[in-house]
């Protein structure tokens, strides 16, 4: 049976430096942190929630529509993320441009 311990620690020293040809740039969690994308992220879905409660509330309950909760829970649902996808890229975009502005 083949010593795979012995092959990893072959591998290891054949290439010391493995990023060595990679060149030295920010890397994402900056541009992430630049830009907000986690406040924007918290804000779009928080909205997204909201507003699903209250088309959920308007369209559902109101009317008291004979359709079965799983399907209102899964409508809600996509509503939910689609929404919250929406917000935090419009919020995103919104910070890239003031973030570019500042740049200028």
């Amino acid at each position: 049976m083949p010593d795979l311990d012995a092959d990893r620690a072959a591998d290891a020293d054949a290439d010391p430096e493995p990023n060595a040809d990679v060149p030295d740039r920010p890397g994402v969690a900056n541009v992430v942190a630049a830009l907000n994308v986690r406040r924007n992220a918290a804000i779009g879905f928080t909205l997204g929630v909201l507003f699903t409660v209250f088309v959920v509330y308007v369209y559902v309950v109101v009317p008291d529509r004979p359709y079965s909760l799983a399907l209102w829970a899964t409508l809600g649902f996509v509503l939910a993320v689609g929404t919250g996808l929406l917000l935090t890229t419009v919020l995103t975009l919104r910070s890239a441009v003031q973030r570019a502005r500042e740049l200028e």
